[in-house]
């Protein structure tokens, strides 16, 4: 059987590597004027785990940055997300 830890590692590193991309792939169609990922995806995807890739994403490729619901909403799923894991991982 699985380690809950392993598994819990395994969806981290997916969610925050696919938020990452999908950061990425959303500045490179803003700039060609193409067809954008909703902000509505982006944000979900930082709030299910993904916070790391999309702050990585928001730094790395400068977008969103003048965005308050993404500067500062995403630094605080982050947070949130941090604290959660700590608190059920020493409880």
């Amino acid at each position: 059987m699985m380690n809950t830890n392993f598994l819990l590692l395994c969806y981290l590193l997916g969610i925050n590597v696919v938020t990452f991309v999908l950061y990425g792939v959303d500045k490179v169609k803003s700039k060609k004027g193409w067809w954008r990922i909703p902000e509505k995806t982006l944000l979900m995807l930082a709030v299910i785990g993904g916070s790391m890739g999309a702050l990585c994403g928001i730094r790395l490729f400068h977008h969103k940055t003048k965005h308050k619901k993404f500067y500062l909403g995403v630094p605080i799923f982050l947070a949130i997300q941090i604290a959660l894991i700590c608190y059920f991982r020493f409880i």
